[in-house]
């Protein structure tokens, strides 16, 4: 007789979606010591459980019951878990293919959700009262521990009084010395018996004494926990010799004296080193931060302040070319030309981190406008630095200038305005420098917040593919559908691809959401029979990956969709590197290829000449240009009407993408264009409605 095997999970669509939703909302109000992957498989095994348990005849309620201790047995134990967990499942699992069509699933899921729910609560219950009996067992051994150690630590305060250089006493709180150390007796140059007949307070002068009888009296009184202010106190011959820090000890007092003389030279060293750069003697960027702080609450508002940002243009081919050394020969150099560049002004420079500078200046009617000072700041930096080999290299800066900040700026705020003004200038090339703009700034801070929550966002299912359909202009027949990215973000709005493309590529993100990208277009056409061809177009990062061609032939083989129904969009830009091999092999695999971006330069025919590709996709600024009212001018119409013809002499079809209007498409049609794709041509939709 065969043995029945347990049923396999059934990883349809809404089983992911719903497992990924509850794992990753339990898992962001709890700690769970597993990775994302091990926290979706528990997840995903206890779904599975639940949905067993309400197809059960009858249901099974011991099994949802222990599915609620197993969560408690992960630590899902936050306020918010046992909510959670009900809200995300009680619409979840209606959903499930499992459940559809059974008579009373509402009632089925209600009853499997409150045995879940009574689960939880009696592992939760125990839990609490194993804690108890731990917390209480515990309590009495630290009890025990304490006791048998008092003697110990008294014996080692002796040890630790005989062996400090710092002079340690024990008086009562009229200062009466009860114990003292050799080192204390060494420091106030008195012997044991003449110390017996003193009090602390006879050791300093009158003005000190009183105020610190007054302190003491307070300790004893317990309004003071402990006095942190420190006190002269005076040799035997009057000279001023140490600081001291009484602390208070149950009934008594401890008294640390330590000899000041040097370690007040050592504590000046270390605050200078802790506030200003090593290498050039600057202040670095904690001290201009304190500083700039300070200035904003008492900076007059007519003249205010400037704050400039410097980047060095092309410091690691400096270090990289001539070493480490000539790197920092150009820094130190710098470091000193700047400090020349606002002579006579009121200013700080600092080094704020590698080849990164700033000046803050504290604005008078004297000071010259931001232009003059962007001048004085070139000219110093021109000079070439000679070398100790008596080589001469360059040193130009790029520049982000904060010019009189508004009143409600706070130092965080100055300190990243500046550095997105820097980033901006920095886009215009070298040698350039720019000037705060508030819209600039908020342009440049919610794409920075974007591009930073975009993973998040993926995770999650916010970001979905969509198609969008190509026509042969001619016929009008549906030629191919593009796989898209589709950022549907809650409260903002919808982020399509190109941007979505440009924000994963600021983060490092495109890889692999390029790779799920194609993955997904090609198991869902794999999925559609009658689906037209897919088109999928590839960013650089990809285009010039050394595995590309290998996996694309994996996604293909997983996925089994035939090469033929598949073309790869690859940027022209990236023709220069590993993608021109991979045109090839693409091509030889049966994969089409279309070439992106193309606008009809020099470089873009000699790839069109030596590679010998059978499509391309005219440039989009180049279609939005001919959608300009004025049309896209004289020069411009030539060019392009030259690109289309040698295309087609070349035997490439031509295609272009974000056609808006029936007078745009004729325009391109009658131009010589093949394929065209955008609005006007419908919206973008699963792959589903576009088969359709």
């Amino acid at each position: 007789m065969s043995v029945p095997q347990p049923r396999q999970p059934i990883s349809s669509r809404e089983r992911i979606r719903l497992t990924k939703k509850w794992a990753y909302l339990v898992a962001k109000a709890n700690y769970l010591p597993l990775s994302h992957g091990e926290v979706e498989e528990r997840f995903g095994v206890l779904v599975d459980q639940l949905v067993r348990a309400a197809e059960a005849e009858p249901m099974d309620t011991a099994a949802a019951a222990r599915v609620g201790r197993q969560l408690v047995a992960l630590n899902c134990v936050s306020d918010d878990s046992l909510a959670y967990t009900v809200d995300v499942l009680g619409a979840g699992l209606l959903e499930q293919p499992e459940l559809r069509g059974r008579r009373q699933v509402a009632e089925r899921v209600v009853t499997v959700l409150g045995a879940l729910a009574s689960g939880y609560a009696e592992a939760t219950k125990q839990s609490i009262f194993e804690q108890q009996q731990n917390l209480t067992k515990s309590l009495f051994t630290a009890a025990n521990e304490t006791q048998q150690s008092l003697t110990a630590a008294m014996a080692r305060f002796d040890e630790v009084a005989l062996a400090s250089a710092s002079g340690i006493a024990i008086t009562d709180h009229v200062g009466r010395f009860l114990r003292t150390n050799e080192a204390l007796r060494e420091i106030l140059d008195r012997a044991d018996t003449e110390l017996a007949g003193l009090t602390l307070f006879d050791l300093m002068v009158p003005a000190e004494a009183m105020r610190l009888r007054t302190a003491c009296a307070e300790m004893a009184e317990g309004r003071l926990d402990r006095i942190l202010r420190r006190r002269t106190v005076l040799l035997s011959d009057g000279k001023p010799l140490v600081s001291i820090a009484p602390v208070r000890g149950g009934r008594e007092l401890i008294v640390v004296v330590d000899d000041d003389s040097e370690l007040g030279l050592l504590r000046n060293q270390l605050k200078h080193q802790s506030l200003h750069d090593v290498l050039t003697g600057l202040p670095n960027r904690q001290y201009l931060s304190t500083r700039l702080e300070s200035v904003l609450h008492r900076v007059d508002r007519d003249s205010g302040i400037t704050l400039y940002q410097l980047d060095l243009d092309a410091f690691s081919m400096i270090t990289d070319g001539l070493g480490r050394q000539a790197g920092d020969q150009v820094l130190r150099s710098v470091a000193d030309r700047l400090n020349a560049a606002f002579l006579g002004e009121r200013a700080m420079v600092a080094r704020l981190g590698n080849d990164e500078f700033a000046v803050l200046v504290e604005n008078s009617p004297a000071t010259p406008d931001v232009v003059t000072m962007i001048g004085r700041i070139n000219d110093e930096l021109a000079e070439p630095i000679y070398l100790a080999d008596g080589s001469g290299v360059a040193a130009s800066a790029t520049i982000g200038v904060v010019h009189r900040p508004p009143a409600e700026m706070s130092m965080e705020d100055v300190l990243q305005t500046a550095d997105f003004t820097l980033r901006r200038a920095r886009r215009n090339g070298t040698r350039q420098w720019g000037l705060h703009d508030s819209r600039s700034d908020d342009a440049d801070r919610e794409r920075y917040a974007m591009a930073a929550v975009l993973p998040g966002a993926w995770e999650t299912g916010e970001v979905r593919l969509v198609f969008d359909r190509q026509v042969e202009l001619a016929s009008g027949r549906t030629h191919a559908v593009q796989a898209l990215l589709r950022w549907d973000r809650p409260g903002h709005g919808v982020v399509e691809h190109r941007q979505c493309v440009d924000l994963a590529e600021q983060t490092g993100l495109m890889p692999p959401l390029g790779l799920w990208l194609l993955h997904s277009a090609c198991e869902q056409a794999a999925e559609l029979a009658d689906a037209p061809p897919v088109e999928i177009s590839l960013p650089a990062c990809l285009a010039n990956d050394d595995e590309l061609v290998a996996r694309v032939l994996r996604v293909l083989n997983s996925s089994g969709l035939p090469a033929s129904r598949l073309s790869l969009g690859l940027p022209v830009d990236s023709l220069d590197g590993a993608a021109a091999e991979h045109l090839g092999y693409l091509a030889q695999n049966g994969i089409g290829v279309v070439v992106e971006d193309f606008g009809g330069g020099a470089r873009d025919l000699a790839h069109l000449q030596d590679l010998g590709f059978r499509s391309v996709r005219v440039a989009r600024w180049l279609v939005e240009r001919q959608a300009r009212p004025k049309g896209p001018g004289a020069a411009v119409l030539r060019s392009v009407t030259q690109l289309v013809d040698i295309a087609h002499e070349s035997g490439a079809s031509v295609a272009v993408d974000g056609i808006v209007s029936a007078e745009q498409a004729d325009w391109w049609r009658d131009l010589g264009c093949d394929i065209a794709s955008g609005p006007h041509f419908g919206p973008t939709t699963p792959l589903a409605a576009v088969a359709d």
